[in-house]
């Protein structure tokens, strides 16, 4: 399986005729389209709805996650249903399988890496705060639980690793992701992780377990190469 993956778009509606010339030759070079989340620019259904009008004209298997901006508006849960009535597959939580490859995917949240990671101890907002990180990797957990495919994708918008995050300022690091995320996966095992969020991070990393963690934030692909929207990978 080919996947095109992607991420971070901040769609607006002036944006698209360049987003439908960019992604013309996607259906031809990939079997599966991948959007790591931040689809949107703040989070509006008037943002939305002409994005998906350019992803359902594709005529590709779209999987996509939200990403922080597109609950910027408080409107996540309209979007949501915007996508899922295009026939886009959100994954919250949720699992998707395709052709013998699984697919798990939760928008994921912040919290910091490694010994740096936030614990919930200390004030009740601290509390809260750590409780939603915790519940987004056990989302994760449900996800991949339910695969029962041998090869498997994990779709997130936070980073599991601090690795692809570097290039980003050091004060920021904890605000990139979570390494609970990174403990999911190498519990239950991933042939690939694709992420955004970290625009200026780097492409490619690993989890502790060795499990290939990949930066595909379109304007970090951008960077490597002005012409360059996704990324192509062999599964």
């Amino acid at each position: 399986m080919r996947i095109a993956a992607t991420g971070d778009l901040h769609f607006t509606p002036q944006g698209y005729t360049k987003l439908k010339d960019q992604f013309e030759r996607v259906r031809d070079e990939a079997d599966v389209l991948v959007l790591a989340g931040d689809l949107t620019n703040f989070g509006q259904p008037d943002e939305m709805e002409p994005l998906l009008n350019v992803l359902v004209r594709l005529r590709l298997p779209t999987i996509v996650v939200l990403g922080n901006h597109d609950y910027e508006s408080g409107k996540e849960a309209e979007l949501a249903r915007l996508i899922i009535a295009s026939g886009i597959k959100l994954l919250d939580g949720s699992a998707y399988e395709r052709d013998g490859v699984g697919f798990a995917g939760t928008k994921g949240f912040v919290g910091g890496f490694g010994r740096g990671m936030l614990t919930a101890f200390g004030e009740r907002e601290i509390k809260e705060f750590v409780r939603v990180s915790v519940d987004e990797a056990l989302k994760l957990e449900r996800a991949m639980s339910l695969l029962r495919t041998k090869k498997r994708v994990v779709v997130l918008h936070y980073s599991p690793i601090a690795e692809t995050v570097q290039g980003e300022s050091p004060e920021i690091f904890p605000f990139m992701g979570n390494s609970r995320l990174a403990e999911v996966v190498d519990r239950h095992g991933a042939d690939l992780v694709v992420h955004g969020h970290a625009h200026h991070g780097k492409p490619d990393g690993r989890t502790t377990g060795g499990v290939a963690v990949h930066n595909v934030a379109i304007s970090l692909l951008q960077a490597q190469e002005p012409s360059s929207v996704y990324r192509i990978f062999d599964l």
